[in-house]
C-alpha cells in the first residue's frame, strides 16, 4: 500500500514535472518569439532610422554642396569687386602719383623761374659792381689828376710865396725873420678857414652817417616788434539770458545791488538797455572782478547778500591769479629769468590799466623789445634795456593807491626790491623829470615814444581829434597864398595847396618851414606831422 502510494507520488512528481517543463517549455518559446519579434521590429526600426539619417545625410551633403557653390559663388563675386576695387585703387593711386608728380613739377618750374631771376639778380648786380668798379677807377684816376693838379699848384703856390717874400723884402725893407712871420701869419689865416671848412663838413657828413644809423636801427626795431590798436573803455557789459533776471540782481528794496557795490567798488547800471546790465568803474581791476563774479551769479541763479559777498572773493581770487600769471608770461617772452615775485605781481597788474586807452602791460612789452633790439644793435646790453623798458611804467599798476607820479612810484618801488641803478634811473628820466645817465635810458625813451605815437596806439576823443584837425589846418589856412589845406591820415600830415602866381617854387620851401614852426608852436600832438606843400600850374591850349 505504501509502495503503490509511493509510486503513484513519484508518477504524480514525473507528470508534474513533465507537464511544467512543458509548460516552461511554451512559455520560453512564446518569450522567446516576442523577443524574436521585438528584436526584428527594432532592427526595422533601427533600419528605418538608418535609412532616414542617410536620406538627412545625402540631404546635408546636397545643402553642403549648394553651400559651398554658392560660396564659391560669392567668393567669386568677392574676388571681382576686390579685383574692382584694387584696380580703382590702384587708379585713384595714379591719379594722386600724377597730381604729387604735376605739383613737384610745377614747384621744380617755381624754382627754376626763381633760380633764373636771382641769376638775373645777380647778373644785374654784378653789372653794377663792374660799373662801380669802372666808377672807382675813374675816380681814383681823377684823385691822382687831381693830386698831379694840386702839387703843380702847390709848386706854382711855393713860387708865388717866394716872389712875394722877395717882393716884401724889396717894398717893405723887412729882414728875413720879419717877412717870415707876415707870411706865416697870413697863411695860418688861410689854413684856419680851410680847417673850419673840412671841419664842418665833416660835421655835416658824420651826422648825415649818424642819422641813416640811428633811422635804420628804429625801422628794424618797429618791424620786428608786433603792435595792437587800443580797444578799452571804462565800462564793461555783462549780457543777461532774459528780464526777469535784472528784478532779482537788483533785489528786495534795491538790497543786491548795494552789497554788489559795497564789495566791488564798481556802480552797477540797470537801465532800459534790453538784456544787459553794465558795470562803471575806473579801476580796471575792480571792473574785472565785478564783471566775472556777476557773470558767475547769473549762471548760478541764486543771488542775494551772501552768495554775492562769496562769487566776488572767487572772482577776485581769479584776478589775482590772472594778473601774476600775466606778469610772468610777459617775464617769459622777453627771456627775463629772475625778478622778485611780489614786483612780478606788480607788473601783471597792468594788464587791466589803460593809458590814453592803450594797455600798459602790451605798451610795457612792445618798448622793452624796441629797446632791446636798438641795444643789441647799437652793442649795448639787451637784456639790461629790455628789463628797463618793461619797468618803465610799473608805477601806473599802483598810481590809483598811492600818492605821487607814476615815475616816483616806479622808482621807489624798484629801488624796493633792488633793481640795477640803470634801469631806476631810466623809469627817473624816460618822462626827463632828471638827467639820462646811460644810453639805455636814452633807448627807453626812443621806444616809449615810439610806442606811444605810432598810429592806433592811443585813443582821443572824438571833439579833441576835430579840434586838432581844424586847428592844423586853419594854420596852414592862415598863410598869404594858400589855397586849401587837408589834414589826412589822422592829423599825421597836411597837404597845403599854394596858388602858383601868388608864391614860387622857392618860396614854398619857406612856406613849409613857417608851418613847421607855427605847428610846434602852438599844438600839442604826438609823433610827427608831415607838412607838404604843393604847388602845381597848368597852362591849356586847344589847337583848331
Amino acid at each position: 500500500m505504501m509502495v503503490n502510494e509511493i509510486l503513484i507520488s513519484a508518477v504524480v512528481a514525473i507528470v508534474s514535472l513533465l507537464v511544467g517543463l512543458g509548460a516552461g517549455y511554451a512559455i520560453r518559446k512564446n518569450s522567446w518569439e516576442k523577443k524574436a519579434q521585438n528584436a526584428q521590429n527594432d532592427a526595422d526600426h533601427i533600419l528605418a532610422d538608418a535609412k532616414a539619417q542617410v536620406t538627412a545625410v545625402e540631404a546635408e551633403v546636397n545643402a553642403q554642396k549648394q553651400a559651398a557653390e554658392a560660396v564659391k559663388q560669392s567668393a567669386e563675386n568677392t574676388k571681382k569687386e576686390k579685383i574692382l576695387e584694387a584696380q580703382e585703387e590702384i587708379q585713384e593711386y595714379r591719379q594722386k602719383i600724377e597730381d604729387s608728380l604735376n605739383q613737384k613739377r610745377d614747384e621744380i618750374l617755381r624754382l627754376q623761374n626763381r633760380l633764373g631771376q636771382r641769376e638775373d639778380t645777380l647778373d644785374h648786380q654784378k653789372s653794377l659792381l663792374e660799373e662801380k668798379e669802372s666808377g672807382l677807377s675813374r675816380k681814383e684816376d681823377q684823385l691822382k689828376q687831381q693830386e698831379a693838379n694840386l702839387n703843380k699848384k702847390l709848386e706854382y703856390a711855393n713860387e708865388l710865396v717866394e716872389k712875394r717874400r722877395q717882393k716884401l723884402y724889396e717894398v717893405a725893407d723887412l729882414d728875413k725873420e720879419q717877412a717870415k712871420k707876415l707870411v706865416l701869419s697870413q697863411l695860418s689865416d688861410e689854413l684856419v678857414k680851410e680847417r673850419a671848412e673840412m671841419i664842418r663838413n665833416s660835421n655835416e657828413e658824420v651826422q648825415a652817417k649818424a642819422d641813416r644809423f640811428a633811422n635804420q636801427i628804429l625801422v628794424d626795431a618797429i618791424q620786428s616788434s608786433a603792435a595792437d590798436t587800443v580797444a578799452e573803455t571804462t565800462v564793461s557789459v555783462v549780457d543777461l539770458p532774459n528780464e526777469e533776471m535784472k528784478g532779482r540782481i537788483i533785489g528786495r528794496e534795491g538790497r543786491n545791488i548795494r552789497s554788489f557795490e559795497a564789495l566791488t567798488g564798481i556802480d552797477l547800471i540797470i537801465d532800459d538797455t534790453p538784456k544787459v546790465v553794465t558795470l562803471s568803474g575806473f579801476d580796471p581791476i575792480r571792473r574785472e572782478i565785478a564783471k566775472r563774479a556777476m557773470q558767475r551769479l547769473i549762471k548760478d541763479g541764486r543771488i542775494h547778500p551772501a552768495r554775492i559777498e562769496e562769487m566776488v572773493d572767487k572772482a577776485r581770487k581769479e584776478v589775482n591769479d590772472d594778473i601774476y600769471e600775466a606778469g610772468e608770461s610777459a617775464l617769459m617772452d622777453l627771456g627775463i629769468h629772475r625778478m622778485n615775485p611780489e614786483l612780478v605781481k606788480t607788473l601783471g597788474r597792468l594788464k587791466y590799466r589803460t593809458s590814453y586807452g592803450q594797455n600798459v602791460l602790451a605798451h610795457s612789452i612792445e618798448v622793452a623789445k624796441l629797446a632791446g633790439t636798438m641795444a643789441a644793435e647799437l652793442g649795448l646790453d639787451e637784456k639790461l634795456a629790455v628789463r628797463a623798458g618793461l619797468l618803465h611804467d610799473i608805477g601806473k599798476a599802483i598810481d590809483h593807491d598811492i600818492e605821487g607820479s607814476h615815475v616816483e612810484i616806479g622808482v621807489e618801488l624798484t629801488r624796493k626790491y633792488h633793481e640795477s641803478d640803470i634801469v631806476v634811473n631810466a623809469i627817473a628820466a624816460h618822462h626827463g623829470d632828471v638827467p639820462k645817465l646811460s644810453f639805455i635810458a636814452e633807448l627807453v625813451v626812443a621806444a616809449d615814444t615810439i610806442s606811444s605815437a605810432r598810429p592806433g596806439a592811443r585813443s582821443e576823443s572824438l571833439e579833441n581829434y576835430i579840434r586838432r584837425l581844424t586847428e592844423l589846418e586853419d594854420i596852414a589856412k592862415s598863410y598869404q597864398g594858400v589855397k586849401q589845406a587837408y589834414a589826412i591820415q589822422a592829423g599825421r600830415e597836411v597837404r597845403v595847396m599854394v596858388e602858383p602866381d601868388e608864391i614860387s617854387d622857392d618860396r614854398i620851401t619857406v612856406l613849409a618851414r613857417d608851418i613847421k614852426n607855427q605847428v610846434e608852436k602852438e599844438l600839442d600832438y604826438p609823433g610827427n606831422i608831415k607838412i607838404t606843400v604843393i604847388r602845381e600850374k597848368r597852362v591849356f591850349a586847344i589847337a583848331k
